[in-house]
C-alpha cells in the first residue's frame, strides 16, 4: 500500500489541488469574472498579435517595436468590436423604447380593450374576484415599484466589485496581451524545477481544453443567431438581421446572454409590432429548450470528446450543485480534470506523456 501512494502521490497531490483550486475559484466567482473574460480575450486574440508581428514589414527587424504595435492594433480591434456591438444594442433599445413611449397610449387601449373582452367571456363571480384582485394591486403599486427599485439598487451595490472589475478590464487585456510571455516565465519560475515541464504541459492542457470550448459556444451562437433570423424573418419583425447577430452574440455571454438577447427583441417587437411579441416571446423559448436540450449536449460533447448522455448527466449534476455557473461550467471544467487525470497517469506508469489530441470533433 505504501508503495502504491508513493508511486502516484503526484497523481493524488493533483487531484487534490485542483478540487481546492476550483472550490476557491467558485467562492470567488464574482470577482474573478471580469479577469476571467481578459485572459479568454487574451486567449483568443494572442494568435492574431503573433500572426500580425511575423506579418509586418521589416522581416526579423525591430522585434519588440512590432509587438507593442501589434498589440495596439488588436486591441483597438477589440475595443472597436465592442463599442459596435454595445452600439447596436444600445440604439435597438433605444429606438424601440421611444417607439414604445409614443405608442404607450393606443398600446394601452388596445390592453384595455382585449382585457375587457376577456373579462366579459368569463362567469361575473370570476370577474369580482380579478376586479378586487385589480383594485387591491393597484393601491399597493406604489410599494412595488419603490420595493423593486430598492432591490435593485441594492443589487447594483452588492455587485460594485464586478463593475470595478470590469472597468479595467481594458487596461488588465492590454497588459496582458503585451506581456504575456514574461508572465508565463515568471510565473514558471515559481515552480519547483521537478514540476516546471509537467505545470507547461498542464497549462497547454487548459488552453487546448479551453480553446475547444469556446469553438463550441461559438457554434451555439452562430446557429441560435441563424434560427433566430429565420423565425423573426418569417414573422415578419423588424430588424431581424439585427437581432439575429444580438441573439448569436449574447448566447456567448454565460448566464445571462440569452436573456439579454431576448429582452432586446420582445421590447423591439413591443414597440413595432406589438401584436407579434407572444410569437416572438414563443419563438425564443422554443430556440433555447431546442438548445439546452438538444444542441448543447451535442456540441459540446463533440468539442469536449464527452458522450451526449455523460454531458446530458454533467449538465444536469452542475446545475444541481453550482445553479447557472455549474451548468455553464461544468462541461469545460470536466473536461480539464479528465485531461489532467490522464496525462499524470501516463506519467506515474511510465508511459510518454502526451496532450490531448482535439482535432477530430466527430
Amino acid at each position: 500500500m505504501k508503495s502504491f501512494t508513493y508511486k502516484y502521490r503526484y497523481l493524488i497531490g493533483v487531484c487534490a489541488g485542483i478540487i481546492i483550486i476550483l472550490w476557491i475559484l467558485y467562492l470567488l466567482r464574482l470577482f474573478i469574472l471580469p479577469f476571467g473574460v481578459g485572459l479568454v480575450l487574451a486567449y483568443i486574440s494572442s494568435p492574431l498579435v503573433s500572426w500580425l508581428e511575423k506579418h509586418l514589414p521589416p522581416r526579423k527587424k525591430w522585434p519588440h517595436f512590432k509587438h507593442i504595435f501589434s498589440v495596439v492594433i488588436i486591441f483597438i480591434v477589440i475595443l472597436c468590436i465592442a463599442a459596435g456591438f454595445f452600439y447596436l444594442i444600445f440604439s435597438t433599445i433605444t429606438g424601440a423604447t421611444l417607439a414604445l413611449v409614443e405608442d404607450a397610449p393606443s398600446l394601452f387601449q388596445r390592453v384595455q380593450l382585449w382585457a375587457g373582452h376577456l373579462l366579459e367571456s368569463l362567469p361575473p363571480e370570476i370577474q369580482d374576484a380579478i376586479n378586487q384582485e385589480i383594485s387591491r394591486v393597484g393601491a399597493t403599486i406604489g410599494q412595488v415599484i419603490f420595493n423593486a427599485l430598492m432591490t435593485g439598487i441594492s443589487t447594483v451595490l452588492r455587485a460594485y466589485n464586478v463593475i470595478i472589475g470590469f472597468a479595467v478590464l481594458p487596461f488588465f487585456l492590454f497588459y496582458i496581451l503585451r506581456d504575456s510571455e514574461s508572465l508565463k516565465k515568471s510565473l514558471c519560475s515559481f515552480l519547483p524545477f521537478s514540476m516546471e515541464f509537467h505545470g507547461k504541459n498542464i497549462a497547454k492542457i487548459v488552453g487546448l481544453v479551453l480553446g475547444r470550448y469556446l469553438k463550441a459556444q461559438g457554434t451555439l451562437g452562430f446557429i441560435v443567431g441563424f434560427f433566430t433570423f429565420i423565425g423573426l424573418l418569417l414573422l415578419r419583425v423588424p430588424y431581424p438581421l439585427a437581432l439575429g447577430v444580438v441573439a448569436g452574440f449574447t448566447e456567448m455571454i454565460p448566464t445571462f446572454g440569452p436573456w439579454i438577447g431576448g429582452a432586446v427583441a420582445v421590447l423591439v417587437t413591443l414597440a413595432m409590432v406589438p401584436d407579434k411579441v407572444l410569437f416572438v416571446a414563443l419563438l425564443f423559448l422554443g430556440i433555447q429548450l431546442l438548445e439546452n436540450n438538444f444542441l448543447v449536449p451535442r456540441i459540446q460533447s463533440a468539442y469536449l470528446h464527452i458522450h451526449p448522455a455523460v454531458m446530458i448527466v454533467l449538465l444536469v449534476f452542475g446545475t444541481y450543485i453550482a445553479g447557472v455557473w455549474g451548468l455553464v461550467f461544468i462541461g469545460p471544467v470536466t473536461a480539464t480534470i479528465v485531461e489532467i487525470f490522464k496525462y499524470m497517469r501516463d506519467f506515474c506508469d511510465g508511459k510518454p506523456c502526451q496532450l490531448p489530441d482535439f482535432h477530430n470533433t466527430g
